[in-house]
């Protein structure tokens, strides 16, 4: 408890700081960060955490980077967090919601360690386990996929961009299995990535 005290009493005391990201000289902004995640990994080393500034208020996220047996560490933190003027404070990485620049194929392509994808040219084919019918597994298919298969880091990218998608409980609950594979041209029955949440959601009511 002193650990969980100690992170949110020094988050509290410098709140403006992280309020004022865009207007804090970034040495400053980077010694105060990494504070915060020092006092973050006293508590707990394999957690981490997300700030988002918006013109009303910010937020702050604590991720437990889709480890499922780190969620009791995340939702004690976050219970215990202090109410604050301006700022929202969020237990895990939440779904998203607006998809209208996947759907319209305006979103910017994110990288991660050199592996450039885009969520707007991602798609899937749902899986399935035959020793285990209630599992539901998902090929998501790259456009890119030859060139990058041989990274280490690639299968971490995915997985990290389905976590911004469908959010991170239902990336760490809903899903048994995950293959990643090269999308071809002449393809049938493939679904667009961005489609991945609603497709779980009519999935888990039957």
């Amino acid at each position: 408890m002193k650990t969980i005290t100690t992170f949110w009493n020094y988050f509290q005391q410098n709140n403006f700081v992280f309020l004022l990201l865009t207007e804090i000289p970034k040495d400053d902004l980077k010694m105060q960060l990494d504070k915060l995640l020092y006092y973050l990994h006293q508590y707990n080393k394999d957690l981490d955490l997300i700030i988002k500034n918006k013109k009303s208020e910010a937020e702050i996220i604590i991720t437990a980077n889709g480890n499922p047996y780190l969620f009791k560490e995340v939702e004690l933190l976050v219970h215990h967090a202090p109410k604050l003027n301006r700022w929202k404070t969020t237990a895990f990485l939440q779904p998203q919601t607006n998809i209208e620049k996947y759907e319209n194929g305006t979103d910017k392509p994110l990288d991660y360690y050199g592996i450039t994808i885009r969520i707007s040219e991602m798609y899937f084919i749902p899986l399935e386990n035959p020793n285990k019918p209630t599992d539901l597994g998902i090929r998501v298919l790259l456009k890119n996929y030859i060139v990058h298969k041989e990274n280490p880091k690639l299968r971490e990218a995915v997985y990290t961009h389905l976590e911004h998608l469908i959010g991170e409980k239902s990336f760490a609950n809903d899903i048994a299995f995950i293959q990643i594979a090269q999308l071809e041209g002449n393809q049938e029955d493939i679904i667009e990535l961005y489609n991945l949440k609603s497709y779980i959601d009519i999935y888990l009511e039957n």
